[in-house]
């Protein structure tokens, strides 16, 4: 089941309403049953984890949906991520950083594969950590 580029643009945007929800399991939800995240060309892991570790380390996260381009290998979600490192372990510094992920939308609608990409050193820096 193709989607049409409204039905894509919802979905992008109720994809982000569901990080900003706390529940890992609404994140979960938009991905096919054996499906994987993996960020910044790190190996790929349970979307249900990452989903976690975000919502763990970033309780008042929010998510933006910035825009959708489509792709020769898929769609790229853009988003941007603004919260405070206030989880176990946080910094307590705000973080405000952009990236995207480029999806591969199965026959179900669902997000089968999932390639994050954001700037990682700016990532730390804001996150007050040294990029030594």
């Amino acid at each position: 089941m193709m989607k049409t580029d409204n039905e894509l643009r919802q979905f992008a945007a109720d994809y982000a309403k569901a990080w900003n929800s706390g529940d890992p399991e609404k994140v979960v939800a938009f991905y096919a049953k054996n499906a994987s995240i993996s960020v910044n060309d790190g190996a790929p892991a349970p979307i249900a984890e990452v989903a976690r570790a975000f919502m763990r380390d970033f309780p008042d996260m929010i998510v933006t949906f910035d825009k959708l381009e489509s792709e020769p290998d898929g769609t790229a979600f853009h988003w941007t991520l603004i919260g405070t490192n206030t989880g176990p372990g946080g910094t307590g510094k705000k973080v405000r950083i952009s990236g995207y992920e480029l999806w591969k939308i199965d026959n179900d609608g669902l997000i089968a594969e999932s390639k994050g990409s954001f700037d990682a050193t700016e990532y730390a820096r804001q996150l007050g950590h040294s990029a030594d």
